[in-house]
């Protein structure tokens, strides 16, 4: 634990960036393997975000994070306050010069603790000039994030419960700062542990759960079932959070917004989660960090945006340094891989804490359903029980289902009126039969609207777990989940005429065959750096928690939760018994401890699960650290290559530790590679630190497809071994990333109204070994050349580019502004790949007349 007494003008005008990657959530049903077909397809639905032309600017110029690392963790308020002053100024000096040069910026967000740098709206002249200042150190586009989980309705005893503690401990005296929507500070359930807060999205002073604005009906959701999860006590059945004696801080970086369409829906964007973390290190904003919070959950994800320099990962790395804690969630996009997978962002970055979803019921419910089309049946198997209320007896009923859609179209809003998302009949036309729903972003409307109109049972398709469902007495009938090829030939049969009915036994409690499992909505695959991401999973299936306002009876309302901002809650609490339990331990040290001393789930794959399930009693007797908690050895070329890797070991016990080191390998083909310590065997003196080089090498050929993987063993005499996993992915970098590269018009004169536009497709959308991989880009580069292959200058430049198709306008300007004379040109475009390997490089040539 920390202890302390410019340039010349743009000549390209970006017109469109089109990511492939679409805005879209829930647990991820399987992608076409086409990246085309692949749009709005990736998982269920999330907002379409307008997010215009904002853009986070990252400078050199160190930020108090970086001073106080400099300063080896030691600083006094003034000189806190004095480097925090400085990183502003350091934005001030860039922004005037800029000003001087006609170029004027109108931040939104500064940033000065965490990092330094700012968020604004940049067209592409202030972009270029930017990019190409000497004192930037990056521009990164601003991205959405959401709620990673799905949620669900409560009937008590049929709710699950995180079962994670630390006999003795409660989290006394530990600050978690909760950046997620606002949250229910009434909710007794809460029990007054919640602090009052910071508004980031804005209008709402002490961070409260917001009604949204044409509705007043609805409010936001997700901060209060965190919060509920962190620090709940005194619920139904002896409900509780899993640090019941911590403090949250709630920030509201997320919140309802409005998105692309002019509505509102519930995001953040990744500027507003930086200024909250900014908030989580400075809570009263007087420039001296020294009240951190001890913990931050940013319980949101970025989809599919696991680069390892994403702007809210560096925040997270400040956070570190400033003796923050930041624990973030894998993400709810599915399995994929073997290279890199779903991961979202900020959980590609080094510093954060990422956290995968495990199933750890210990019973589920299910009944046999038969679902019949006209006389053909179509489904009869035992399928799961997503609601709690169960018939007494097998229940037999016709089906009204949507037919205002195709099948596979999203229906409207959430909450829109059955009217129109059942038969044109009205609402009686549902009384008495089974209501076909899609899960979709909100099941918990959806349900309880089908209930209130009168449904006798409610199908739902979408994949949601077994009782991850309850209802109350909104919604006292059945709900089973089906497939979604059996939906589809519902709905089918509905529009062609035929009589649709549905049977469901009655239901029967098991063993949960996934118990001890990760979860198949949770998001796997190495982070874009190849790192080992997550580094550990907790329960996240159907965790009952707090919901906002009441219940129709007056009584506080619960919910179940599942995904994998549930499961970063369970370990954000666990951080906080750890931290209650070790006062001594600064955050880095948490991080580890946390990581590595999880317990590995038999059978899982080390991309799948990280190190484990986390056991804080595990973390709690552990007397040596390890950094970092994955490595990013990323893939290899074959026979013959050699990486290098460091592990930073360091000693917290008050005793000398003799130290040894093994390699674990856990995976068919694994011991094809190699790895050496030097040394491998040695003596740590008490609350010293050792830095151990790593070699990795491929000695063997490759078997199968899938990654070589492990764990590093750290084993101290006396103790337990610390695990840090690692996996290797293999074959040749791909070369293929950039296609379809154009240019409207090769022959033209400067304009900047008529442009010629420049349109190509960047990164890759690749199916490998049975999965999807997001190949993305670290940067894409266009420069300018003349016919004597003369570099005149940088055009654009975009960084972290998510897979998509882009279009720049080629103004026939140069890099200073000016025309361009008569003549031949070359653009040449640049994509360099997030991994180590060899760019794609491509050439187009151009005439000005």
């Amino acid at each position: 634990m920390r202890t302390r007494s410019l340039p010349a003008l743009a000549v390209v005008t970006l017109v469109a960036a089109a990511a492939l990657v679409a805005a879209s959530g829930g647990a991820r049903t399987k992608a076409p393997q086409s990246a085309a077909s692949w749009i709005g397809l990736a998982g269920g639905p999330r907002p379409r975000v307008a997010l215009g032309q904002r853009m986070i600017v990252v400078l050199k110029s160190p930020s108090l994070a970086d001073r106080v690392a400099r300063a080896g963790g030691l600083a006094t308020e003034k000189q806190e306050r004095s480097w925090t002053s400085a990183a502003l100024a350091s934005q001030n000096v860039l922004i005037s010069r800029l000003a001087v040069q006609g170029i004027r910026i109108r931040t939104e967000f500064r940033y000065a603790r965490v990092l330094n740098g700012f968020s604004a709206a940049l067209d592409p002249r202030s972009l270029a000039l930017l990019e190409r200042a000497p004192d930037v150190a990056g521009v990164y586009p601003v991205r959405a994030a959401f709620p990673a989980s799905v949620r669900g309705l409560f009937t008590a005893g049929s709710g699950h419960r995180p079962v994670l503690s630390l006999p003795g401990y409660d989290g006394r005296g530990v600050t978690i700062a909760l950046l997620d929507t606002g949250v229910d500070r009434a909710q007794p359930f809460l029990r007054g542990r919640i602090a009052p807060g910071i508004d980031i999205v804005g209008g709402n002073p002490e961070a409260l759960a917001a009604p949204k604005p044409d509705d007043q009906t609805r409010v936001e959701q997700h901060g209060t079932e965190m919060a509920g999860l962190l620090v709940g006590g005194g619920g139904p059945y002896g409900l509780a959070g899993v640090a019941t004696g911590a403090s949250v801080l709630p920030i509201r970086v997320a919140g309802w917004q409005q998105d692309a369409t002019g509505g509102w829906s519930v995001y953040a964007r990744s500027d507003q989660i930086v200024a909250g973390l900014e908030s989580a290190v400075d809570p009263n904003g007087d420039d001296d960090a020294h009240d951190a919070a001890r913990v931050a959950l940013v319980a949101l994800s970025e989809p599919y945006a696991a680069f390892a320099d994403d702007p809210v990962a560096l925040a997270a790395g400040g956070a570190l340094r400033l003796d923050t804690l930041v624990v973030v969630p894998a993400g709810n996009d599915g399995p994929g891989g073997p290279q890199y997978g779903f991961v979202s962002g900020p959980g590609g970055g080094a510093a954060a804490l990422t956290v995968g979803a495990a199933d750890m019921r210990t019973k589920v419910e299910s009944a046999r359903v038969v679902v019949r089309v006209g006389l053909r049946v179509v489904l009869n198997r035992i399928e799961p029980v997503v609601g709690a209320v169960a018939p007494s007896k097998p229940l037999s009923l016709a089906v009204a289902a949507p037919r205002t859609a195709p099948f596979g179209d999203q229906p409207e809003a959430e909450g829109a009126a059955l009217a129109r998302f059942f038969d044109p009949g009205g609402l009686s036309r549902v009384a008495g039969r089974a209501a076909l729903v899609d899960a979709g972003d909100a099941p918990r409307t959806a349900v309880a609207d089908a209930a209130r109109a009168g449904a006798a049972a409610v199908l739902v398709h979408g994949g949601l777990p077994s009782g991850s469902l309850g209802l109350d007495e909104s919604a006292p009938i059945p709900v089973v989940d089906i497939p979604e090829a059996t939906a589809g030939e519902i709905l089918v049969g509905l529009r062609s005429g035929a009589s649709v009915g549905v049977s469901v036994g009655r239901v029967s409690s098991a063993p949960n065959p996934g118990r001890g499992q990760v979860a198949p909505f949770s998001s796997t695959g190495l982070a874009f750096d190849g790192r080992v991401k997550p580094e550990l999973v907790a329960p996240g299936v159907a965790l009952t928690t707090s919901e906002p306002g009441t219940s129709p009876s007056g009584a506080p309302p619960y919910g179940t939760v599942n995904g994998t901002s549930a499961a970063a809650a369970v370990v954000a609490g666990a951080a906080a018994l750890l931290a209650q339990a070790r006062p001594g331990l600064d955050a880095a040290a948490l991080r580890s401890l946390l990581a590595e001393t999880a317990r590995p789930l038999a059978g899982t794959p080390v991309t799948v699960q990280g190190a484990g399930r986390v056991d804080p009693g595990a973390a709690s007797a552990a007397e040596l650290a390890v950094e970092p908690a994955g490595l990013a050895i990323g893939r290899a070329g074959g026979r013959g290559w050699e990486g290098r890797q460091t592990l930073l070991v360091r000693n917290l016990s008050t005793r000398d530790l003799p130290v040894r080191i093994r390699i674990q390998h856990s995976s068919e083909g694994a011991a094809a590679v190699r790895f050496s310590a030097r040394p491998a065997r040695f003596r740590l003196p008490r609350g010293q630190t050792r830095q151990i080089p790593l070699r990795v090498t491929v000695a063997g050929e490759r078997v199968g497809t899938a990654p070589a993987e492990g764990a590093v063993l750290v084993l101290a005499v006396g103790d337990q071994p610390l695990r840090v996993p690692w996996a290797v992915t293999f074959g040749a970098p791909r070369r293929d990333l950039l296609r379809r590269v154009s240019l409207s018009a090769t022959s033209f004169r400067p304009s900047d109204a008529r442009p010629s536009l420049l349109t190509l497709e960047a990164g890759r959308l690749a199916h490998s070994a049975g999965h999807d991989e997001v190949q993305a880009l670290e940067r894409l580069d266009i420069t300018l050349w003349n016919k004597k292959g003369v570099r005149l200058g940088l055009l654009a430049r975009l960084r972290d580019v998510l897979p998509g198709s882009y279009q720049f306008g080629i103004t026939g300007r140069s890099p200073a502004g000016a025309p361009l004379g008569r003549g031949v040109y070359q653009l040449r475009i640049v994509a360099v790949p997030t991994a180590k390997g060899p760019a794609t490089r491509r050439s187009l040539t151009f005439r000005i007349r």
